[in-house]
């Protein structure tokens, strides 16, 4: 499936207007539920919902649901942020903590 079709499937956030991603209480990137961004949004909520975090393993999950994306990513570094933050953690797994933010 592509990314369009995997989002399609993920749970709605439309009740969130942010999700923010922590490393301790440290906010070290925030989502928001705004174009651009939304889609990104629904594949962090997914993972959080599904695995408490994000770690090594949600962030592997992510990374297929980004489909054609997560290749576009590798092959240019800092186009996809939110995807390149899952290419990290898959290989250091430092897991970061998500704190979501109701609209």
């Amino acid at each position: 499936m592509n990314f369009a079709d995997n989002l399609a499937s993920l749970p709605p956030v439309d009740h969130l207007s942010a999700l923010e991603l922590l490393e301790g209480d440290a906010v070290v990137a925030r989502i928001e539920n705004k174009p651009g961004q939304a889609g990104s949004l629904g594949v962090y909520h997914a993972l959080y919902q599904d695995f408490g975090a994000i770690d090594s393993v949600a962030a592997d999950r992510g990374l297929r649901l980004y489909a054609e994306h997560t290749a576009d990513a590798a092959a240019h570094p800092g186009k996809h942020p939110n995807i390149d933050r899952l290419i990290a953690l898959r290989e250091n797994g430092q897991p970061l903590a998500v704190r979501l933010i109701l609209a």
